[in-house]
């Protein structure tokens, strides 16, 4: 059982480090590079289909510049054009070759961004695509003393590989045509209304199953009280070795360990540091999973006995027979997931997981009172507004982001995060909410239906509902923040906290329950006004 409590206090620590939600960044807005007349689009992705010789090839992305015309956001209103390459290579004097609407290719260097864009437009190209020098995009701004800038045609840099295949074609002698077309991202997607179901349910099960053990628990603590048992003392040894409780210093030590595992990360990201972290997830998958399964399948007088009946394993202890039989299941189910998690449909074994590591944490870790709760979501908020946003003035991005997402990893994001592919959205990607954004608050809404089931609080005079709501309303407002800013991550605790701790707090000061929840919260045998609740009552 030590062995589970340590896995389970470890893999909070690691998967709360991360609270992000995202949906990609189709805009990027650059405050080094200001808009000014004629310098003042917005930098965004360009899909860029091809054709060789009438055949439908590959489709490249691409970044508009600051400058030149702004792009169709429909792919049917888009112009198909031939491509050319300039002549010379840079674009930086008038081509050699004559361009009637051709769409022109050529390399970045030798002259600015604008120049290239202003020879291209005299010489009768409807565009220009720059070839960057490296295989990642660069932001195409105007130059500092530029401050007129009129430019009639479309501006997109691509990536070097990119332009190095389409530049092969041409030199084949092959017809290329091609596209340019920025498609604008749905205002709203399905994959973030299921993703807000998701974390929302997660949370309703797990708050009811810590509620159930521990209304169970106190229920039988109070037969001892009442039968006068010496056991009383071996029943609390019992019931304290499977359960953490948080108290305010490791409120306050979360954030610290959690900052310096997020630096970690981002100083370390590589390809195989990012193996470490499926290995590590897939043992507290294993671990939720199994838990989550014997739980459930105990609830069946079939599989009662197995669940009562143990056997002693070395380094685990007693183990019961239901957990060995469930066990290779879940070890063969996260294998077979880390083994194919990159497969398109990967994310549903990813999900099922990290919703089970995510409830069994949530059983198994506890807010004992407001006060602690108070500081922990509290601590969380501003360690969550700082790695989003403050890390990029020393950083130079956001470390948050960049952690998230596993760049420079070659993987696609960690996998402590929930996520769903967006169905309708023409760049595709993945909506994603980080573990932390639904255990930290989780914490404290399990803690809200523990506390109105042992105070004998029905479901509106209680806390649990309110809590509840607050917690689903700052999730739906972070998806609105997100759509409103275009896909950049956002901070979703910056929304949460607020409305979930600020209505606790609100509710137990209107009610004068602010000092037994903030003082005692959960430990009702201290409390002699608190009656429990009998088992199989209302």
């Amino acid at each position: 059982m030590n062995i589970c409590k340590n896995i389970y206090v470890f893999m909070v620590v690691l998967a709360s480090s991360f609270c992000f939600g995202s949906a990609g960044d189709i805009v990027h807005q650059d405050d080094v590079a200001p808009k000014r007349p004629g310098c003042e689009n917005n930098f965004v992705l360009v899909k860029v289909p091809t054709y060789i010789n009438g055949v439908e090839d590959i489709e490249y992305v691409g970044v508009g510049a600051r400058f030149g015309l702004t792009l169709e956001s429909k792919e049917k209103h888009a112009n198909l054009s031939t491509l050319a390459l300039a002549d010379p290579p840079d674009c930086c004097s008038k081509p050699r070759n004559k361009l009637s609407g051709e769409v022109i290719l050529a390399h970045r260097g030798n002259c600015s961004f604008t120049t290239k864009a202003n020879i291209a437009e005299d010489a009768g190209a409807s565009a220009i695509l720059i070839i960057n020098n490296r295989t990642e995009l660069f932001k195409m701004v105007c130059e500092a003393n530029e401050t007129d800038v009129k430019i009639g045609i479309a501006t997109v840099m691509l990536p070097q590989d990119a332009g190095a295949s389409l530049e092969n074609y041409l030199a084949s002698n092959s017809t290329v045509k091609v596209q340019l077309y920025s498609p604008r991202r749905p205002v709203v997607d399905v994959a973030e209304v299921f993703l807000w179901l998701m974390a929302v349910g997660t949370i309703l099960c797990a708050s009811y199953w810590s509620a159930w053990s521990a209304r169970e628990a106190a229920i039988e603590q109070d037969k001892l009280l009442k039968d006068g048992s010496d056991e009383l003392v071996n029943m609390d040894g019992v019931h304290s070795s499977g359960i953490v409780n948080i108290n305010t210093a490791s409120a306050i030590l979360f954030v610290v360990i959690a900052s310096c595992f997020l630096i970690m990360l981002y100083k370390l990201m590589s390809y195989w540091f990012i193996e470490v972290l499926v290995v590590l997830f897939c043992i507290g998958g294993v671990e939720g999973l199994q838990t989550c399964l014997v739980a459930l399948l105990s609830c069946f007088r079939w599989f009662q006995p197995a669940g009562e009946s143990f056997v002693k394993v070395p380094f685990f202890g007693a183990v019961s027979y239901l957990t060995l039989a469930v066990s290779p299941f879940c070890i063969a189910f996260a294998v077979v997931w880390a083994v194919f998690r990159r497969v398109s449909f990967a994310w549903i074994g990813q999900d099922i997981l990290g919703i089970a590591l995510i409830i069994t944490v949530l059983q198994i870790v506890r807010v004992p009172n407001l006060k602690v709760g108070t500081v922990l979501l509290s601590c969380a908020f501003l360690y969550d507004i700082f790695w989003v946003f403050v890390s990029k003035w020393w950083f130079k991005e956001s470390v948050m982001i960049v952690v998230a997402r596993g760049d420079k990893s070659g993987e696609d994001g960690i996998p402590m995060l929930l996520k769903i592919p967006r169905m309708f959205d023409p760049w595709g990607g993945y909506s994603i909410i980080g573990f932390g954004d639904i255990i930290l608050p989780g914490l404290l809404v399990a803690f809200s239906l523990r506390y109105d089931w042992l105070a004998k609080r029905n479901l509106r005079a209680g806390y649990f509902f309110w809590a509840m709501t607050a917690y689903g309303l700052g999730l739906l407002i972070t998806y609105v923040a997100l759509n409103m800013m275009d896909g950049h991550g956002q901070p979703a605790l910056l929304y949460i906290v607020p409305f979930t701790l600020g209505t606790f707090l609100t509710l137990g000061k209107q009610r004068g329950d602010l000092k037994t929840l903030w003082t005692m919260g959960e430990r009702e045998r201290h409390c002699p006004h608190i009656q429990f609740q009998p088992a199989g009552s209302d």
